[in-house]
């Protein structure tokens, strides 16, 4: 399997763990403020992930470019970023919100890179 391959599916396990803590947390004290977040670790951070992953595991020679690794620190970046800034905006801390915003565009340009990885030869 190609390292960025290993990375994403490592990363992905990481996000799956913190969004079932989440959803575990909020199941017991009956508190779901937080599932914007919840979702969106889990989706963005477990399944897209390992989507990406997947694909790069399908696609070595895709994986072994350079683009493949700034995809994935970029990408990862904005996603971990916004999680705990989206966790602590719904918690309260309106201050956040502009960090949110900027790691939500960070995140979005991980996608347009993916998409020009899987849409160029």
């Amino acid at each position: 399997m190609p390292k960025i391959s290993h990375l994403f599916f490592r990363t992905a396990v990481v996000f799956l763990i913190v969004g079932i803590a989440i959803g575990l947390h909020m199941s017991i004290t009956q508190n779901h403020d937080v599932i914007g977040a919840h979702a969106h670790i889990n989706l963005l951070g477990w399944v897209t992930s390992a989507i990406f992953g997947g694909y790069y595991a399908l696609n070595p020679a895709k994986a072994g470019r350079p683009l493949a690794t700034i995809h994935y620190y970029v990408y990862t970046l904005g996603v971990a970023v916004m999680a705990v800034s989206l966790y602590l905006l719904l918690k309260g801390n309106v201050a956040l919100e502009p960090v949110v915003a900027a790691s939500s565009l960070v995140t979005f340009a991980g996608v347009i890179i993916f998409a020009w990885t899987v849409f160029t030869k």
